[in-house]
């Protein structure tokens, strides 16, 4: 299955944005990807947290939704939105979703970010349960390649990364590729990022393919980027060391997943 993971720098201008998304999709899809991730709020990326309140849609139908549907219908791929703010039942709080399109443009999965982002330097402090309310329970989507091959993706987002007990509930439930759209700082990413991805693909034994925002955004913060796919093995596949916004694409293949499996059955040899 031929996967294209994008790599974007959202601004706060969300027509902009979408209209960017729904570009590097159709590209993408000219170049024959079957499956698309978009990064964390791929939509908008605010100058105050609360600007979310404003972009929120309910689920199942918004300006946004709908042009993530006609996108992957457009270009007849599997589109997973990198994360959409969905109206939340706390007062002043949205849920931070990612949505998985098939090739007609239907809604068939939702995952809500369960873990909220809080980091406190000097000059950076970040707190996302201050407007994002979390989501309860991990969420698998079955999805078909173009050859009739079935795959189970375990969805997450971001700051899950930090917590493989999400992970390795994917990996009993069957998963064969995790998804991570994201939008790490440079500060977290720089020490972070690929370490953390490798290892929730070596000890899971799944491809992972994550999605990043990238350079220096229009409300100062600056997010990592390197968006990248990683084989079942923890080798990294192809990635973005540009930190622009562009494509990576990769092939995703099942004979390397079930060799590691075979050759180093780990996931059977569990004991806690």
């Amino acid at each position: 299955m031929k996967v294209a993971v994008v790599q974007m720098c959202s601004s706060p201008d969300v027509s902009a944005n979408l209209q960017a998304a729904c570009q590097w999709i159709e590209q993408a899809g000219a170049q024959g990807a079957e499956l698309v991730l978009l990064p964390e709020y791929f939509c908008g990326m605010g100058h105050h947290d609360r600007d979310k309140l404003d972009w929120c849609e309910e689920f199942g139908h918004g300006p946004v939704q709908d042009a993530l549907a006609q996108c992957a219908r457009a270009q007849g791929v599997w589109l997973i939105a990198g994360t959409v703010p969905l109206r939340a039942p706390q007062p002043e709080h949205v849920y931070n979703a990612s949505l998985v399109f098939n090739p007609q443009g239907q809604c068939t999965a939702r995952y809500d970010k369960i873990h909220l982002f809080r980091f406190r330097t000097g000059a950076e402090q970040y707190d996302e349960s201050l407007v994002i309310q979390p989501g309860l329970s991990s969420v698998c989507a079955d999805i078909t390649d173009r050859s009739g091959q079935p795959w189970r993706v375990g969805l997450s987002v971001c700051y899950d990364l930090r917590f493989p007990e999400l992970y390795r509930q994917y990996a009993q439930a069957g998963a064969d590729v995790l998804v991570v759209p994201s939008a790490f700082t440079f500060t977290t990413g720089q020490a972070h990022w690929e370490v953390l991805l490798r290892a929730r693909a070596i000890e899971n034994q799944c491809f992972v393919l994550a999605a990043a925002q990238g350079g220096r955004h229009d409300n100062g913060r600056r997010t990592w980027g390197h968006s990248m796919a990683i084989s079942p093995w923890g080798e990294v596949l192809q990635q973005r060391t540009d930190p622009s916004p562009g494509l990576v694409l990769a092939e995703l293949q099942r004979a390397p997943l079930q060799q590691v499996r075979r050759q180093l059955p780990a996931l059977e040899h569990r004991v806690l």
